[in-house]
């Protein structure tokens, strides 16, 4: 699912997400988990403001760079 990512973007261009859309809705990135890479992009596992975990993945491109939700975890037990 494609996502809208406002990031902090630093000397290498997007470096972290900082804030996220999702279907109308906004979140703020409270925490940054864990980050890794893969041969073309990079995955972000993030907890929200809504207290939930995401996996977002960045694929940078020539001329769009793009932002997917591949995971969401509910921290609701």
């Amino acid at each position: 699912m494609q996502v809208r990512v406002e990031c902090y973007a630093g000397y290498k261009g997007a470096e972290r997400p900082l804030r996220f859309f999702l279907e109308g809705n906004e979140y703020m990135v409270l925490e940054v988990l864990d980050q890794w890479y893969g041969p073309d992009d990079t995955y972000f596992k993030v907890r929200a403001s809504d207290e939930n975990i995401y996996i977002l993945r960045y694929t940078p491109s020539a001329g769009a760079e793009r932002w997917t939700l591949e995971s969401f975890g509910s921290s609701r037990r």
